[in-house]
């Protein structure tokens, strides 16, 4: 299986175990790094690199701000279990999805050596199609009873950097499961160009932070914007009609958005490029404890999920 890329930041909610001191953040051992994930699409990517976002690939450390897809939380629990998926959707401008690739990933920080002898309690659902992959230190054994552990479990884990334990991998040309549809219709009439352009959400869960980035012809000035469910600007260094809104919920699974530009050949709207986040995951799995492998007692945890994109175009 392909190599996933790292998990994004995570913040979290704690456990009603047994409270435990703060964690003490210390030089990163050698452990279970992840390598760098496929990063975002060539307008988008540039976009956040301007605008000084954090990379999303950055690693998470305790008693340090997580920025990314899963929100912005300060990490003070002994241990924290991330879910973080990336996915990756390429759509047909005359409809159709031509691909849809999920690859996720389960990591943990843990703050200290003390804190490091622990096994993960996880549930799982059917999640037909789905590919798991655990750490070779991991104990597939273990696994296969619903528990994430080391093969040694009188060794501690690594410690002060994150620490991918199970990865999975997922794809599918099933349309329902694509969270944002966009469709793009241009026509010239005369010197101009009008285009509506639409998106439709027909999954039952939010997205948030949601990004359209439709590449214009070359001009001189800012398109006329008729009509937008949303936001807009206009990128002149990257010749982009930038299309933002904020959260997609109940309240808008679809919208709509006029515009017109300069006569040009339709294909110059094109490859529009999307992306968004949200605080689930597509893969049905769950943390039901963290327990010490000295102790038997349970242990306090933070744990946070999300999906974001990856790459997700019309093309």
């Amino acid at each position: 299986m392909p190599g996933l890329g790292s998990s994004s930041a995570f913040g979290g909610t704690t456990t009603s175990t047994p409270a435990a001191a703060a964690p003490k953040a210390g030089l990163p051992k050698k452990g279970m790094q992840l390598g760098k994930g496929k990063g975002a699409s060539s307008i988008l990517e540039s976009l956040a690199k301007e605008e000084g976002v954090a990379s999303l690939d950055e690693p998470v450390r305790p008693g340090v701000v997580a920025a990314g897809p899963v929100g912005t939380q300060v990490i003070s629990e002994p241990v924290f279990i991330g879910i973080d998926e990336k996915l990756s959707v390429v759509l047909s401008k005359t409809g159709g999805l031509e691909s849809l690739e999920v690859q996720g990933t389960m990591s943990l920080v843990i703050g200290s050596e003390a804190d490091a002898y622990v096994s993960i309690a996880i549930r799982q659902g059917q999640n037909p199609g789905f590919q798991f992959k655990t750490h070779p230190n991991i104990d597939k054994a273990g696994y296969g009873n619903g528990v994430l552990g080391l093969k040694d479990p009188s060794r501690p884990f690594p410690t002060g950097s994150e620490l991918g334990v199970l990865k999975w991998r997922f794809q599918s040309k099933d349309e329902s499961l694509v969270p944002l549809a966009i469709n793009c219709w241009p026509s010239a009439s005369g010197s101009e160009s009008y285009v509506n352009i639409e998106y439709e959400s027909g999954v039952d869960y939010d997205l948030q932070n949601v990004v359209i980035a439709i590449p214009l012809p070359h001009m001189s000035h800012a398109p006329a914007v008729n009509q937008i469910d949303g936001e807009w600007r206009y990128d002149s260094r990257r010749g982009a009609l930038i299309w933002t809104i904020d959260l997609i919920d109940n309240t808008n699974r679809s919208g709509s958005m006029e515009f017109v530009v300069p006569a040009c050949d339709a294909e110059a709207f094109y490859p529009i490029e999307i992306s968004f986040n949200t605080s689930r995951s597509l893969c049905d799995i769950a943390i039901d404890a963290v327990t010490s492998t000295q102790t038997g007692a349970p242990v306090k945890y933070g744990h946070k999920r999300g999906l974001s994109t990856a790459a997700y175009q019309v093309v």
